[in-house]
């Protein structure tokens, strides 16, 4: 076994512990984690930094208040239904549109093609309340998201629901980054527990390299069939210096930025994570050691994103 971690380590291979140990205690004071943790806080944060981000329809944050979600999602086209404090997708449903019953009731059709009555839908939201999804256990706050229009790119790669783009940041320099491709076993949700589809991508360029799923090598999307590699990423510089941008806005030095591709504004933050999984490493086959302690080597994070960027396609 021992012989077995030094040969991780050889291979630049960032656990669990040594990431908390060296990289998230030290780099993420514990003040800045609610600017992250709660989707609505970061929303506001992400207004004040210009970075953009889907549109928030509202918020509901107390039961009597459920009774409001109608009003606030009435002829939407689609809408998404989030915890504030969520984590690895629990508790998001994804609506793609909504019909009148003969009965005159409403029903929600999500993206897997299944459908919520008006009432199984309050039931949902009155769950987010409870914290029945939250990160801490306590009570929670429901946000209502514009649903995103999918990029042309995803078109025949990806199983329904919207692709996005996890980028590891480390004193503002991005080091790694993946591609997560929903599946028909993740519901449509671009989460890697759930069964969604990890992709490596080359850091310079914004290719695509190699594929997981379930923590198994794969070669080709298992919904769509079709291969993904050699692909190159839509506004790749501009994804890398929005996620850069992070840093400065969060105020942490280790942490995961999610952004999607949305056909019609572009690149877009989800969400920031200062805990971060260590599955992309899987996905490109390579640890993260090597590029974090490039980053160690550097240590000038004063400089702007787009500066960071160059800074980082030099030292590669």
């Amino acid at each position: 076994m021992i012989s077995l971690f030094k040969k991780f380590e050889e291979e630049g291979v960032l656990g669990i512990n040594r990431r908390i140990g060296e990289y998230i205690l030290p780099y993420n004071p514990r003040e800045y984690y609610p600017l992250v943790d709660d989707k609505w806080k970061t929303a506001e944060l992400a207004r004040q930094f210009n970075v953009p981000m889907p549109y928030h329809y509202g918020v509901v944050d107390t039961f009597g208040g459920i009774r409001k979600t109608r009003e606030l999602i009435q002829d939407r086209p689609g809408f998404v239904v989030k915890p504030a404090n969520g984590g690895m997708g629990n508790g998001i449903l994804v609506i793609a549109s909504e019909s009148e019953a003969t009965n005159g009731l409403i029903r929600y059709h999500k993206v897997d093609e299944r459908t919520l009555t008006e009432k199984e839908l309050n039931h949902h939201i009155s769950g987010i309340l409870s914290g029945l999804y939250s990160l801490d256990g306590n009570s929670d706050t429901c946000i209502l998201q514009e649903r995103l229009e999918c990029h042309s790119f995803f078109q025949e790669i990806s199983f329904r629901g919207i692709p996005d783009i996890r980028v590891i940041v480390f004193l503002g320099y991005p080091v790694m980054a993946m591609l997560r491709l929903p599946t028909k076993e993740s519901g449509g949700r671009a989460n890697l527990h759930q069964g969604a589809l990890g992709v490596g991508v080359d850091l310079r360029s914004g290719e695509l390299t190699h594929s997981v799923c379930n923590d198994k090598i794969v070669h080709f999307h298992p919904d769509t069939k079709q291969t993904l590699s050699g692909r190159v990423l839509p506004h790749w510089e501009t994804i890398l210096e929005m996620a850069s941008r992070c840093y400065d806005m969060s105020g942490l030095g280790y942490l995961g930025v999610d952004i999607v591709l949305d056909e019609t504004r572009g690149p877009l933050l989800l969400e920031m994570n200062a805990r971060p999984g260590l599955g992309i490493q899987i996905a490109n086959r390579m640890g993260l050691l090597d590029r974090l302690r490039i980053v160690e080597k550097i240590k000038n994070s004063a400089d702007g994103p787009k500066t960071r960027v160059h800074r980082m396609f030099q030292e590669l």
